[in-house]
């Protein structure tokens, strides 16, 4: 049967395929067979460069770029020649060291010297280094989508910076603040995670067997070892490890895929507040002609981007946390459990772009609701008990939060029941008069501001 969307198992690869196009490239099976032509290839450039190793002669310019254009030039038919050489080597790293082979006899220097290829390593020293090109450039790329929400909820933090509105503290009324206000919090918050996953690391080794340079020292003893490996990883703009079994630990990659699982549950947050602001009517969704909200009740307009967004997200999430438990152990100096789950990188960074786009899509349908905002303010004078408690405090009259909570404590008041109150209290005449022209839509301290700082 011909594989096609509808029959993908993944929705990865059916539904969603178009939402996770711009990691496809890092993140495929492809992609990994890529980076790790890219690291067979450079450990190589990088021995020749080395004039102590006098057996592998350092590369002319010709050569070198033979060498860069297998890179530059990778192809599909490349990686289907590599996994046909993996049916019969059963080894996936072995095939990519094989199509090399191949490909070094086209010139004779290149030919005389492939036994280079791969020299020294293990499979792990390839795998490692290749799956931090990988998560940094599928990194890269998410971070460009994280940038385009975090600057759409910029602007509309801006817009809504004056929108007062009711807020709710364990679901029940408080003090009033500003749309704009809760959105710039969801932007601080994200800027802040996004700042810290561009700051961390990812390390890198290239050091042999069980981590020791066995094999380095027998054949070349004279040789630092340790420096031209730690020259190597750093050419890859990646932080060197000295210190590892046969396999990278992996502590820097369980930390950034921490970050991302932090950065996830501010949008699962921003998804389930913008829900209910939708459920409350403070916000309206734009309609698109021919779409349908409920199957049998034609009135609905549902909310299923900010949904779509929710439930990707903890895909996305259950993929981060059980790749960092996981990548971090390894029973003694090796074994295969850490291959398995980073198989599943590319899981994690296409559920949560689809989340990303699901509410860029969400956010553009928004249409604020100014009418309900006021009227869910008009409707609530008692918000503003928290003011008056706060002014007979300053003016040190007794039992003041006593006093409110006796007035207002599970009712509802009318503005005319706080103007009494206000006006039976022995407050400095402009203490009062700020308290008589106190309004919940006016009563929203520095909203506006923060809406605009963060």
């Amino acid at each position: 049967m011909k594989l096609e969307n509808l029959l993908s198992i993944s929705p990865l690869d059916g539904r969603y395929s178009k939402s996770v196009e711009s990691i496809r490239e890092f993140t495929s099976e492809y992609g990994l067979i890529k980076y790790r032509v890219i690291i067979e290839i450079k450990w190589f450039i990088h021995l020749s460069n080395n004039k102590k190793i006098k057996e592998l002669p350092e590369l002319n310019i010709k050569e070198t770029k033979y060498l860069t254009d297998l890179i530059d030039n990778f192809n599909l038919d490349d990686a289907k020649r590599i996994k046909t050489i993996e049916k019969r080597t059963n080894h996936d790293v072995k095939a990519v060291e094989y199509f090399l082979k191949e490909k070094f006899k086209t010139i004779r220097k290149l030919e005389k010297y492939s036994e280079f290829i791969h020299f020294a390593c293990t499979s792990e020293d390839i795998n490692n280094l290749s799956y931090a090109l990988m998560i940094k450039d599928a990194s890269t790329a998410t971070q460009t989508s994280i940038d385009i929400l975090a600057k759409k909820i910029k602007l509309l933090s801006k817009k809504y910076a004056k929108k007062a509105m009711l807020s709710r503290t364990h679901g029940q009324n408080a003090s009033p603040t500003t749309m704009g206000k809760e959105l710039s919090n969801f932007h601080h918050r994200l800027k802040m995670v996004s700042n810290e996953i561009k700051r961390h690391p990812i390390r890198g080794k290239i050091n042999g067997a069980v981590g020791n340079y066995n094999a380095h020292h027998v054949a070349y003893p004279h040789l630092d070892w340790e420096k031209i490996a730690q020259g190597f990883v750093k050419s890859l703009n990646l932080e060197f490890n000295s210190h590892t079994t046969q396999v990278e630990p992996k502590d820097s990659i369980a930390l950034i895929l921490g970050d991302y699982v932090k950065f996830n549950n501010i949008l699962i947050d921003l998804s389930r507040d913008i829900w209910g602001y939708i459920s409350l009517g403070y916000f309206k969704q734009k309609l698109k002609e021919g779409e349908v909200g409920s199957s049998t009740m034609p009135h609905k307009v549902n909310p299923i981007d900010f949904e779509n967004a929710e439930g990707n997200l903890g895909m996305a999430n259950a993929n981060f946390n059980h790749i960092s438990n996981t990548v971090t152990i390894s029973r003694w100096q090796r074994d295969l459990t850490d291959s398995t789950v980073m198989r599943n990188i590319g899981v994690c960074f296409g559920y949560t772009n689809i989340a990303i786009n699901s509410l860029l899509r969400g956010l553009d349908k928004l249409e604020l609701n100014e009418l309900r905002l006021n009227q869910d303010l008009n409707d609530s004078w008692e918000v503003l008990t928290e003011a008056i408690q706060t002014l007979i405090r300053k003016n040190n009259i007794p039992n003041g939060y006593e006093l409110m909570k006796n007035l207002s404590r599970g009712k509802s008041l009318k503005e005319k029941d706080l103007l009494a109150f206000v006006n039976t209290l022995n407050l400095p005449p402009e203490d009062k008069k700020r308290l008589m022209e106190l309004k919940p839509n006016s009563y929203t301290g520095y909203a506006a501001k923060l809406s605009k700082d963060s």
